[in-house]
């Protein structure tokens, strides 16, 4: 039997599908990112789970959407034991609201675990913020990450064996780099194939001028940002007045310059891959967890830079490209719709790894869009997101979101009204198509929800997560919503 193919798989963080080169905007510079999107495939329309870093992520790993995986938040607490690690002192590290670790995926099947069985030797360098980020979980044998959910990015709380040190005046994005190679050396020193997970928290905030390096700030100083719209700020926004200020220019830089950084840093890892001969023995993938909105909408942040959650294409909509030359396309653009639920058995599919443990996922494989063969997924493809209370379905022709307690539902003609401008829910003419697509919404929800832990139930407000849900509803002192 044939040896596998090696996995790098990069992640990156608060990254919206519009802001790379290869994407279509000519302001920023990602001469890597659009090196690696020559030589395989960009997905244009892959949308996240949920547009917010934990529960986006946990469906990655596991497939699940977040009311049956129940990360139904960024993970506020349940990260580091704040006893253990209280000698930690620092003015840009503050354990104030962790408390004893979680693992909130303990017991759920991980695409992670599958490869371990399969052979494969797993490396973490970077944000995990899946719950006690001190032990590795679900495979890794290598572990390297961010003791917390964000950081400063030249004081980063970096976590190696057992122990956390802040390393003050370092760039994280870097480290988190110097590290993946350290590994990769090791990985490739081993007979069995590896998968190296790369996780960036660029471009998250902060954006100061003294947050990235001197060079990538100057490059943007005097970049217009015409690829971004100057809107007004939108009236439901929680994130503080920027229109008709300094603080637009001062935010879109930093923004910017975080992933032309990153960017630095991926080419990095290309040019290692292919000084060790393996670059065409490695399947890279490079993803976002959750999109992001810059201005887009007079929004700054994602869903929750907003009250009621958004779900406009910005906040859920993110980057995706694989490439694998010996088995998928090269330098090809593909506009399938496709979710983060359908990665699990969309990368088993790519590594000719068993899926059938993902026939009860709501997920299904894209591979078609992948190799050129006909994707019988078309037309019948629609995109499901939820984030607490609030849901959306998307197709090509429309969006429609749904807001149980509080907010109004909202419906975009997306061939007319593609930039969500206009909401049509009170439209006469398109009453027969909100009760369609409510029906249907409803529908897959009640299918794929376990009911135990149905976020819509939940006091999900997009100011964070202390514990999951219904695992500790009887103890009101950890149980806790913000």
């Amino acid at each position: 039997m044939s040896r596998k193919p090696n996995v790098l798989y990069i992640l990156s963080d608060d990254q919206g599908a519009w802001a790379m080169r290869c994407a279509g905007n000519s302001e920023i510079q990602t001469p890597n990112l659009d090196r690696l999107a020559s030589r395989g495939v960009l997905m244009e329309n892959f949308f996240c789970v949920s547009p917010v870093c934990s529960p986006a992520r946990a469906s990655l790993m596991t497939g699940n959407i977040p009311s049956a995986h129940g990360v139904q938040d960024w993970l506020r607490g349940g990260n580091i034991d704040s006893e253990k690690f209280s000698h930690i002192n620092s003015d840009y590290v503050s354990y104030s609201e962790e408390g004893r670790p979680i693992e909130y995926l303990a017991g759920q099947l991980t695409y992670t675990d599958v490869l371990t069985e399969n052979g494969y030797t797993c490396a973490l360098s970077g944000k995990w913020h899946l719950g006690d980020s001190v032990n590795p979980q679900h495979g890794f044998k290598y572990w390297y990450s961010l003791g917390r959910g964000g950081c400063n990015y030249y004081h980063a709380d970096m976590v190696e064996n057992g122990e956390i040190k802040v390393e003050d005046g370092k760039y994280v994005t870097d480290i988190i780099t110097d590290k993946a190679l350290d590994f990769m050396d090791e990985l490739t020193s081993r007979p069995e194939p590896f998968y190296l997970s790369v996780h960036y928290t660029a471009p998250h905030s902060p954006w100061g001028a003294d947050e990235h390096p001197k060079d990538l700030i100057d490059l943007y100083d005097t970049c217009p940002f015409k690829s971004v719209p100057d809107v007004p700020d939108h009236p439901d926004a929680t994130t503080g007045a920027t229109y008709g200020t300094p603080k637009r220019h001062e935010k879109l830089r930093g923004y910017f310059a975080a992933i032309t950084a990153m960017d630095r840093n991926i080419g990095r890892l290309l040019d290692s891959l292919e000084e060790k001969g393996i670059a065409e023995d490695t399947v890279i993938i490079f993803n976002g967890d959750n999109g992001m909105s810059m201005g887009h909408h007079g929004v700054w942040g994602k869903g929750n830079a907003t009250f009621p959650l958004n779900m406009y294409d910005t906040s859920v909509r993110v980057p995706f490209i694989i490439s694998y030359p010996k088995k998928l396309l090269s330098d090809v653009k593909s506009d399938a719709l496709v979710s983060g639920y359908d990665f699990f058995p969309t990368f088993l599919d790519v590594l000719e790894l068993d899926k059938s443990m993902t026939q009860r996922l709501p997920g299904r494989s894209f591979l078609g869009a992948l190799t050129g063969e006909k994707e019988s997924r078309d037309g019948e493809v629609v995109i499901y997101d939820e984030y607490g209370p609030v849901r959306m379905i998307r197709t090509k022709e429309y969006k429609y979101i749904h807001r149980i307690g509080y907010g109004k539902c909202e419906l975009y003609d997306l061939k007319a009204d593609p930039g969500e401008e206009h909401d049509l829910i009170d439209s006469p003419e398109h009453e027969n198509v909100v009760v369609e697509l409510r029906r249907r919404l409803f529908k897959w929800f009640n299918k794929y929800v376990n009911p135990d832990i149905d976020a819509s139930k939940e006091n999900v407000l997009g100011g964070g997560q202390l514990c999951r849900p219904g695992i500790y509803a009887n103890r009101k002192d950890v149980f806790v919503w913000h």
